[in-house]
């Protein structure tokens, strides 16, 4: 990356932090837990509180899916330094801040929320506390979500009771809901980065990695690239050589 993609980087992972932080802040200590705000009938913010991963889903323990996230951030920094010697596409740049921010919005919940702030209930609002004094202990804090999209809602028809013996499908008679999910602002940057990188920098990202694999493949070269073009310029001034000497007139003596 140049130095200006790497400082465009490191600006769009700390503002999508900071302001993932402040929607959470907000969130926690105004809301009670499961309190609905509706903004319109498609859009609420609804307050809770999840142990998993993103858009509520669980994985494991706390602490092991704390340490996930951990080491999973950690992979895909290390992945973006090995890239700041090579210049990127803009939009691959900002895939990649958008999300490690949301990681990192995530993890901060994940690691300090148990330590910094009370328990939210149902009719009590969290409030900051001294550190150590909070709900939980380190990396066991539960990551704040309020975002929910109830698109389209629907129920299903009470005559349609073969839907009961089939376990992944809604009983008859049964209210449902599309989008269910509650999520965070740390969510949607990652879900947007990734889908962003999938549709449109799938051959980028491949090409980057199958680079740094040749890359560690060449013990003790620092600059694989700048010998590769080294050897083709050389090539190249040869030809010409060759093509000068073959096509110069002869004098006759």
């Amino acid at each position: 990356m140049t130095r200006r993609q790497t400082l465009i980087l490191l600006a769009i992972m700390l503002m999508v932090v900071i302001i993932d932080q402040i929607i959470k802040y907000e969130v926690k200590t105004t809301m009670t837990l499961s309190q609905h705000i509706i903004v319109t009938d498609w859009f609420h913010i609804a307050f809770v509180e999840n142990k998993g991963m993103a858009f509520g889903w669980s994985f494991g323990s706390k602490i092991f899916l704390t340490v996930f996230r951990l080491l999973t951030v950690g992979i895909i920094i290390y992945y973006t330094l090995r890239l700041l010697h090579r210049q990127q596409h803009m939009g691959f740049v900002v895939c990649l801040a958008l999300i490690i921010g949301g990681a990192i919005g995530n993890i901060v919940d994940s690691i300090f929320y148990g330590m910094m702030f009370t328990e939210s209930t149902h009719t009590d609002v969290a409030v900051m506390t001294r550190w150590g004094e909070g709900y939980a202990s380190l990396l066991e804090g539960k990551v704040v979500d309020m975002f929910y999209f109830p698109l389209v809602e629907w129920n299903m028809p009470m005559s349609w009771t073969w839907l009961n013996s089939i376990s992944f499908l809604p009983n008859a008679g049964e209210h449902c809901v599309f989008f269910s999910p509650v999520f965070n602002f740390a969510d949607s940057c990652i879900s947007v980065g990734v889908v962003i990188l999938v549709l449109f920098f799938r051959q980028s990202f491949s090409r980057c990695f199958a680079s740094n694999s040749q890359y560690n493949e060449t013990p003790g070269s620092n600059a694989p690239d700048e010998t590769n073009d080294t050897i083709e310029a050389i090539d190249t001034i040869d030809t010409i050589e060759n093509i000068k000497t073959t096509e110069a007139p002869t004098t006759p003596l």
